[in-house]
């Protein structure tokens, strides 16, 4: 209608000026429809067109999920951030506020507009920065929200002058003039409250009437209320009976409005979802045109169905009342709806229409939602609507069972990155359903499951097993075996059994549920096919790379058939098959798959998709294990700044490139070099994932191993210690990390000159990696290998000779001929025939291993140049002996 200068603008603007002040936050505070908002809109219009912030992020803070998106969407926008991960993307945009030394400053507002909750707000204020502001409303006032850095600023009426001052411009504007002693009155009459004057402002103008002929009918409206509202404090901020008059006034206005008897039924619609933002599409779909044709004013009977357009009318009915506000430019031509207005919509309600709209409003929203979430804006909206509908009537929505919306909600959170968020929605969930319809209810035990499975997405693998594990009795018991559910959660248990370290228990938990999959569902089912790809893939991390990647080879041709070449899932089994083809030995193999896949997914999903990028990512990677170091290194040079641009470089995937970079540049010759990455690495994973993250444990493990390897084999072995320490607190005695580490720490004691205390360390490692892995894991083979070796350094070549002739054996069994694992044995057996003195054996036996190396590695790689090497260092040799003989 009009902005109308007040006190607070003044007080507003002073506090903070134009060259700032010690206080940067201003928090706007007072009761509803006193327009608080709308005196923050003014001021950051004015900050905005006067040029004095370069940045202007406008915030819905109604609850901290909307903060969070809020923050990422600006990540997103201004940075490049993930969208898929909105909480590292608006980590990245907080962090990007902070004061920079070094860089140019960038003046910035931020609004968080309704704030409900002063708890939302942790670990979410803005950075103070010389250069920053942050303006907050809120109906709230606790000490949480004010501070050192903040100021509260009390917004209340309209004093009488400002009442008298709004009503005359509004009033102008239309080309209409009251006397000033009517608006006074009229004013008086209203409380002063802005929200109300501004809709009797709408009224007046819209039926061509005086003043005075409003306020007779607002007397009139006072009586009849009368009876109706007893106690006035029944709405917020006890203006109860000044809302409903006026509400009561001006919906009956809008009714009247073509297409006559829909504005009613449209705002009650508006006042079950979000206040700060309704898509206006959601109120033109199938539930909603259906409540609007059940519900207009009497008139055709039966009444003809209402159509899109005709709701499209009812929207400009109310805006023209003020009853909403409706922006057709705003994305998705937004509605907006004041909470007073919201609550004195459904105060108006008997409690079965109440309900039966709550269930509508549920309807609309899971129509709209979409089965793949590709718009995180629309996203956003869906879960601000529901969760603003799930505040209002949340009852209604679990009778007569959970409506689907509410599990709607905790899958777009999952689905979003918002791990720890959805965690707490599904717990909410199970509980709020365990309390309303009892334990056994099958959407109790589904929303256990979903709880569960957020819960290992979150970080805690082992707490997801034991609550799947406390789960699949319920199911089975309330269910019955064969249920879908049941099998599904026995996937899942089967899932975080494996990714909590227990690959083999994995294994045998997938073998034994793929023949029900089978029974039940059908070979081509979508969740057998995704049970043979979780058993190949656990195979693998148990380590049998070969029989993993001959498992995919079967599956492949199923995945295509049944779900088609470029389907998500196809991608996925193609991409799996080739990691294993590469640790099975095949590394220039799964150097072509992965060219292929690659091919196919800029084909199908562009350029910047993150699945585009993991497969560059895997291609680098296995381009350094087929022998090309250099090249690795450079493909991940050329991958990074992708990688920082499309995911941030706060981003996991973005650290793990650069972790993989560090990698093979020390691959490369260069361990120095790897090692400062790894340090600059360290540092970035510290900050944002904390010091106990799985990644930044890694990032320890590979920065004191390139350490060791640059020459500070002491240092190395010092770092190992603490790292070890480190790991058996956070993951346990038994889990692979916490296994590599002892072997690391026993492999740079020896090279620290300790090798009787790295035998026994070995020693004791291989009996715990027997007990865990079982005796053919590829980590047992390692962990032989350095027992040998160090037999040799300490003299017993003998039995060193005997310890890796065993393990040969082993690794042909297990691996195959071919593996590199098994080639190195065999080079370290030919250099112990040499040795030992037999200078023609070693020749003969690295002419033997040079043909199988050249044959299954190429010529090129760079294990086949070192047998070429070593095989001209014993022919040297062999020939020197033969001419010592000859002398003698």
């Amino acid at each position: 209608m009009s902005f109308q200068h007040r006190s607070e603008v003044d007080q507003l603007r002073a506090a903070v000026g134009s060259g700032g002040t010690a206080v940067l936050s201003q928090v706007l505070t007072g009761t509803g429809g006193v327009g608080k908002t709308q005196l923050a809109a003014d001021y950051a219009r004015t900050a905005w067109d006067s040029g004095e912030v370069d940045i202007l992020v406008w915030i819905s803070a109604s609850s901290r999920a909307a903060i969070t998106a809020g923050y990422a969407q600006a990540g997103v926008e201004i940075l490049a951030a993930d969208p898929r991960d909105p909480e590292q993307a608006a980590r990245a945009f907080l962090a990007w506020l902070e004061p920079k030394t070094g860089q140019k400053p960038c003046r910035w507002l931020v609004v968080l507009d309704d704030v409900s909750d002063p708890a939302d707000m942790r670990d979410w204020w803005p950075p103070t920065s010389p250069q920053g502001r942050v303006l907050v409303t809120t109906r709230r006032r606790e000490a949480a929200l004010t501070g050192a850095e903040r100021r509260l600023v009390t917004v209340g009426l309209f004093t009488p002058q400002e009442a008298a001052a709004y009503f005359t411009a509004v009033l102008a504007a239309h080309d209409r003039h009251e006397p000033i002693n009517q608006i006074n009155d009229l004013a008086s009459d209203l409380g002063y409250l802005p929200l109300a004057l501004a809709q009797a402002a709408a009224y007046i103008i819209d039926d061509a009437i005086t003043c005075a002929d409003y306020r007779q009918r607002l007397a009139d409206r006072f009586r009849k209320l009368a009876d109706l509202l007893p106690e006035p404090s029944g709405l917020p901020d006890n203006q109860a009976t000044t809302m409903a008059a006026t509400w009561s006034l001006s919906i009956e206005r809008a009714d009247q409005l073509r297409p006559a008897g829909l504005a009613r039924p449209m705002l009650q619609l508006t006042a079950m979802l979000d206040p700060n933002g309704i898509p206006s599409g959601f109120l033109a779909s199938a539930p909603a045109l259906n409540h609007l044709t059940l519900h207009r004013m009497p008139g055709e009977q039966p009444p003809a169905p209402v159509t899109a357009e005709e709701a499209a009318g009812a929207l400009q009915a109310l805006h023209r009342l003020n009853l909403i506000d409706h922006i057709p430019d705003a994305p998705y031509a937004t509605v907006r709806v004041h909470q007073l207005i919201q609550r004195a919509t459904r105060d108006a309600l008997t409690a079965d229409q109440h309900d039966q709209l709550a269930v509508t409003a549920a309807d609309i929203l899971t129509a709209a939602w979409p089965a793949i979430e590709r718009d995180t804006a629309l996203a956003q909206a869906l879960r601000a609507n529901a969760a603003a509908l799930v505040r209002t009537a949340e009852d209604a929505l679990y009778r007569p069972a959970p409506h689907a919306v509410l599990f709607r909600i905790g899958t777009s959170l999952g689905e979003s990155g918002q791990t720890n968020a959805a965690c707490d929605h599904y717990a909410y969930l199970a509980t709020s359903i365990d309390h309303r319809l009892g334990p056994d209810h099958p959407d109790s035990l589904m929303a256990r499951q979903a709880f569960a499975r957020e819960r290992g997405k979150a970080g805690d693998a082992a707490g997801a097993a034991a609550a799947l594990a406390e789960l699949l009795p319920d199911c089975v018991r309330v269910l019955g075996s064969d249920h879908p559910h049941t099998l599904a959660t026995r996937h899942h248990l089967a899932t975080w059994l494996g990714e909590a370290g227990d690959a083999a228990g994995a294994v045998v938990a997938f073998e034994e549920l793929l023949p029900d999959r089978l029974r039940v569902l059908g070979r081509d089912h979508p969740d057998t096919l995704a049970t043979r790809d979780a058993l190949a893939d656990f195979r693998g991390v148990a380590g049998d790379a070969a029989g993993a990647a001959a498992a995919y080879e079967e599956l492949l041709p199923d995945r295509i058939r049944v779900m088609g070449p470029d389907h998500p899932d196809t991608f996925i089994s193609r991409n799996n098959h080739a990691f294993w083809q590469g640790e099975a030995g095949d590394a220039a193999g799964a150097v072509v798959a992965f060219e292929e896949l690659l091919a196919d997914r800029l084909r199908v999903l562009g350029p910047d998709h993150p699945d585009t990028l993991a497969t560059r990512h895997a291609l680098a990677d296995f381009r350094g294990v087929a022998g090309d170091a250099a090249g690795a290194a450079a493909a991940y040079e050329e991958l990074l700044p992708d990688r920082i641009r499309v995911m941030g470089p706060d981003h996991p995937d973005t650290f793990l490139s650069r972790s993989n970079h560090a990698w093979w540049v020390g691959g490369a010759g260069d361990a120095a070099g790897a090692a400062a990455a790894y340090e600059e690495l360290l540092t970035d994973q510290i900050r944002v994932m904390g010091p106990e993250h799985p990644s930044t444990l890694m990032t320890r493990n590979s920065l004191a191993n390139w350490r060791g390897k640059a020459g500070d084999a002491a240092g190395a072995a010092a770092a190992f210690e603490e790292l070890l320490a480190d790991r058996l607190h956070v993951q346990g005695p038994d889990h692979p990390d916490t296994l590599l580490a002892r072997h690391h720490l026993a492999t740079f004691r020896g090279k620290a000159g300790d090798v009787a205390g790295a035998l026994a360390a070995f020693e004791e490692l291989l009996t715990d990696q027997v007990r865990v892995h079982g005796p053919d894991h590829p980590h047992i083979f390692i962990t032989r290998a350095e027992l040998a070796r160090l037999q040799k350094k300490a003299g017993d070549a003998a039995g060193a000779v005997a310890a890796f002739e065993e393990l040969l054996a082993d690794q042909i069994r297990v691996q195959g001929a071919d593996y590199r694992g098994t080639f190195i044995t065999r080079v370290e057996l030919a250099r112990l025939q040499g040795e030992a003195g037999d200078a023609a054996g070693a020749v003969a036996a690295f002419e033997e291993l040079l043909a199988d190396q050249i044959r299954a590695l190429g010529p090129d790689h760079p294990e086949t140049l070192l047998t070429r090497n070593d095989l001209a260092l014993w022919r040297g040799r062999a020939g020197g002996a033969a001419a010592g003989l000859a002398t003698d």
